[in-house]
């Protein structure tokens, strides 16, 4: 005789170990993916709720650090810059020689202010190598044993006016005037050939010169950096 759990439309059969009837495997399934549901999407609206909790206690806690410094005593200490004084600092001439100062110098003036200030680490004529030669080396940057000097690997002569300007003499930066800082330019590229000895550098001269390495670089293709952001 067939019992119910042998024909179709019975109810379920008791599993072993279960006190009641057990539901089909295909419910259980069913719940547990309804509550992993659930329970995930509890946990993304919390994690949700922290990040914006976070971000408040954030903000309000750079606005109090502003306060608190804004509030702070000077003491009578510092003050800001003047115009003049940020001029004297801004030293930087670009390769275009743009804030280049009046002055002018040549190679023969040059030489003996050369002499005294330089020579002691470059040579008499930019020969010594004790800290960087400052002539020669042309043709050589594309051998095994490349030579950087002014006229082998500097690309323009503005920058150059520029470094010395602010860097030179290394014991006294600084302490040359206008026009000797020209007549020391002229000098050194005298010595490398590329002008001669009696020609004249000045704001508007000196970036017209062309320095032989002067195509041997490329522009910075950055959109942020160079001449590209010029045309932003």
């Amino acid at each position: 005789m067939s019992t119910p759990s042998q024909i179709g439309g019975g109810p379920p059969a008791s599993r072993p170990g279960c006190a009641v009837r057990c539901p089909p495997s295909s419910i259980l399934q069913s719940g547990l993916r309804r509550q992993s549901r659930r329970s995930n999407g509890g946990g993304l609206q919390r994690t949700r709720r922290g990040l914006r909790l976070a971000a408040i206690l954030l903000a309000v806690t750079l606005a109090a650090a502003s306060h608190v410094l804004a509030q702070l005593p000077t003491y009578g200490l510092g003050r800001a810059p003047t115009a003049e004084e940020i001029k004297a600092w801004d030293l930087t001439i670009p390769h275009d020689g743009q804030g280049l100062p009046v002055g002018s110098g040549t190679a023969r003036r040059g030489r003996p202010i050369y002499v005294e200030k330089c020579a002691a680490c470059h040579g008499e004529k930019g020969e010594d190598p004790k800290y960087n030669l400052l002539a020669g080396g042309r043709g050589t940057l594309t051998t095994d044993k490349p030579v950087l000097t002014i006229g082998s690997f500097w690309p323009h002569a503005a920058t150059l006016w520029s470094y010395i300007n602010r860097s030179q003499p290394v014991d006294e930066p600084g302490s040359l005037t206008a026009d000797e800082v020209y007549a020391v330019t002229a000098y050194l590229l005298h010595l490398n050939g590329i002008i001669g000895e009696n020609d004249t550098v000045d704001a508007k001269t000196l970036p017209r010169v062309q320095m032989p390495n002067r195509d041997g670089f490329v522009l910075d293709p950055r959109p942020d950096v160079g001449e590209a952001s010029k045309a932003r």
